[in-house]
């Protein structure tokens, strides 16, 4: 993490904030056909996520810079920074120990239901697991993928969907940030290309 993000996670503690301001539904508002398609016959349990972890409209510091990413590791939550001291706030599943990452990165490539290629150390890790797997509801990145780069290089982490959402508030993914496939749509469809990304490390509370 740089000296400019830590400062920034350190101010974020100190001066508080991130209060919850109006709920946000979840809606189909923004989705393509083969969304609608594709999320109307999951192959895995819907589920009701606690209050806390829907996504709802919070107050945060004034002077966040707007199209901000911030990604609260501690607390299990993504912060898409809006105008006027504003923010989205998603309930998230973070890395799991050992295999968290934080630091500072952007959007570098955006995709719709991506395909998965498990690296080496997952297939180790997590058992048999296929070479790759196509896009679609049944895939672990679920209905969106966006790549967090350093520089020119992609870190290999991403923020995606997901085909398990009764783990939203948990840390079990591979250091990947996963949000329901829904909040995935959302967000994917605010964030651009260059979209500043923020990973604060377990231990660093936003709240």
């Amino acid at each position: 993490m740089t000296k400019r993000a830590l400062a920034f996670a350190v101010a974020a503690v100190t001066l508080g904030g991130w209060a919850p301001l109006t709920q946000q539904p979840a809606s189909d508002a923004g989705w393509t056909t083969r969304d609608r398609q594709l999320m109307s016959n999951l192959p895995y349990r819907q589920v009701v996520l606690p209050d806390a972890y829907r996504r709802q409209i919070v107050q945060t510091l004034p002077n966040d810079a707007a199209g901000t990413i911030l990604i609260d590791t501690e607390n299990k939550f993504l912060y898409y920074l809006l105008p006027q001291g504003k923010a989205i706030r998603y309930g998230i599943i973070v890395g799991e120990r050992g295999q968290a990452w934080s630091g500072t990165a952007r959007i570098g490539r955006k995709e719709e239901w991506p395909a998965w290629t498990p690296t080496p150390s997952e297939r180790q890790r997590l058992g048999p697991l296929p070479a790759f797997m196509p896009g679609g509801p049944s895939n672990p990145m679920g209905s969106r993928g966006m790549y967090l780069f350093s520089g020119d290089k992609d870190t290999l982490y991403r923020i995606h969907g997901t085909n398990q959402p009764q783990y939203i508030g948990t840390a079990i993914s591979s250091g990947c940030i996963r949000l329901t496939n829904e909040d995935a749509i959302d967000l994917y469809n605010r964030v651009k290309i260059g979209t500043p990304v923020i990973v604060y490390p377990p231990g660093v509370s936003l709240r």
